[in-house]
């Protein structure tokens, strides 16, 4: 009776570590998580970028796809991911990182609190402008580009991750 009950107290204890683990997973770990991210994780890797990602933050993340860095002209990526690219890599990937942590909520009141629009400063130090097109958060970059918020809230330890369809590019 007691080396059942140990046993089961034991599965429990596991059991809750575990998804105490998987709670506390940093935006890198979200990214990671995700096989529609695998480009974005390689590219933060490259630019050395994993341990601030992982730091306390907290941090709102807008996280573009593998295929939206598809949609980018042929070789920008691979040439990205040079060492002599590092600055780029760096300065286009906080580009996509928002101090603090703004839910898709959050997000949308600051939309209505400014009329249909609304900047929030990113990690580069550049603004990006949200707003909502057809009932869905847009991004719009400092070149003009726009990007869609395709699934929102993937909460971290550290965070929050958006996932977008369009890579962000700063001036």
């Amino acid at each position: 009776m007691k080396v059942k009950l140990l046993s089961s107290l034991i599965a429990v204890v596991l059991l809750l570590s575990t998804l105490s683990v998987k709670a506390q997973k940093t935006v890198v770990g979200v990214a990671a998580s995700s096989p529609d991210h695998t480009t974005l994780v390689a590219a933060i890797k490259a630019a050395g970028l994993v341990e601030a990602l992982e730091g306390k933050g907290p941090f709102t993340v807008f996280a573009p796809t593998n295929e939206a860095f598809n949609k980018l002209p042929e070789g920008t990526v691979a040439n990205l991911l040079k060492p002599e690219n590092k600055a780029t890599l760096t300065k286009i990937l906080t580009y996509h990182v928002v101090p603090g942590k703004l839910t898709a909520k959050d997000v949308i009141a600051a939309i209505k609190k400014g009329n249909g629009k609304a900047e929030v400063k990113t990690l580069e130090g550049e603004m990006l402008q949200v707003s909502l097109h057809n009932g869905k958060v847009m991004l719009t970059d400092a070149k003009g580009g726009t990007s869609m918020v395709t699934a929102s809230d993937l909460m971290a330890g550290n965070g929050v991750v958006h996932v977008i369809n369009t890579v962000l590019m700063p001036k």
